[in-house]
């Protein structure tokens, strides 16, 4: 399966909308296929509906406002120094790696992330969440969602 820039990028823009209403800062795993992804994040509650239906709303204005994603390379030991290791989520880089690739959407979203990625957030075209599920024993949140 050929990866999927735009679901890549959904993939990011939906992560800092988790971040924000949610305040799940780990991703755990992700999926893409075609034009859906999961992305599963460290949370152990259940959301509410009314959160779940902030975040796709979040996603979609951060999409309309067509935000650059950049990618860009850096030191390892700089990268740390200047965004910490959230970065990595629950992704090990192994120690042996000395330069990173950087995926960012300035005030929103920040990972090591090799893409591929749209340059804009507008590229990635309409996110609708088709469902979420807790898995209480891990403490995780799984999201689906398809790009319309």
């Amino acid at each position: 399966m050929k990866p999927n820039p735009k679901v890549d990028s959904a993939l990011h823009v939906l992560k800092g909308a988790v971040q924000k209403v949610l305040g799940a800062e780990l991703t755990t795993s992700v999926f893409a296929e075609g034009n859906k992804g999961r992305l599963t994040v460290e949370y152990g509650e259940k959301p509410t509906q009314e959160q779940m239906e902030e975040i796709e709303k979040l996603v979609n204005q951060i999409i309309e406002e067509n935000l650059s994603i950049e990618m860009f390379e850096m030191d390892r030991e700089e990268a740390e120094k200047e965004f910490g290791t959230i970065i990595y989520d629950k992704f090990p880089v192994p120690s042996y790696v000395k330069r990173l690739t950087i995926t960012r959407i300035k005030d929103w979203n920040i990972n090591c992330c090799l893409g591929p990625h749209v340059k804009t957030t507008g590229e990635i075209g309409r996110i609708k969440i088709l469902k979420w599920r807790v898995r209480q024993s891990r403490k995780e949140l799984d999201i689906s969602f398809v790009i319309e």
